[in-house]
């Protein structure tokens, strides 16, 4: 397992380095919450489609005494609002996600890209 991070870590050095050149005596900072968080997202996720999903299954199994109609009613929009739910759920999920990655790409080391002369500078050139 050991090995297997090792090359990761190496892969990702080889793609930062084709990206920028890492500024001196940038440090990386320590992880925080945005570590916990990340760890929690899967359970979060899927527990959240999970309890989302009794209602419609609570309504199929153990089904209330009305007319056919109705419960076909019912039974529908417990559904759509299910859907409905489970796709807000994930939504936040993967924008929680998004907002980790970001987190933890910041606290990382600082990288320096290439120079580019500018055009439209307040000097001209000599």
């Amino acid at each position: 397992m050991k090995f297997l991070s090792t090359r990761l870590a190496a892969l990702k050095g080889a793609a930062m380095a084709r990206l920028g050149r890492r500024l001196p005596g940038s440090q990386r900072a320590p992880e925080g919450m945005e570590r916990v968080v990340w760890r929690k997202l899967p359970g979060i996720a899927l527990m959240g489609t999970l309890v989302v999903g009794l209602y419609p299954l609570q309504l199929r199994l153990l089904p209330p005494e009305q007319p056919a109609d109705l419960l076909a009613k019912m039974i529908q929009s417990a559904d759509i609002l299910a859907i409905a739910a489970v796709v807000l759920h994930w939504t936040v999920v993967f924008t929680v996600a998004i907002g980790c990655v970001i987190v933890r790409v910041m606290k990382g080391p600082a990288y320096v890209a290439d120079a580019y002369p500018l055009q439209d500078r307040d000097r001209p050139a000599p």
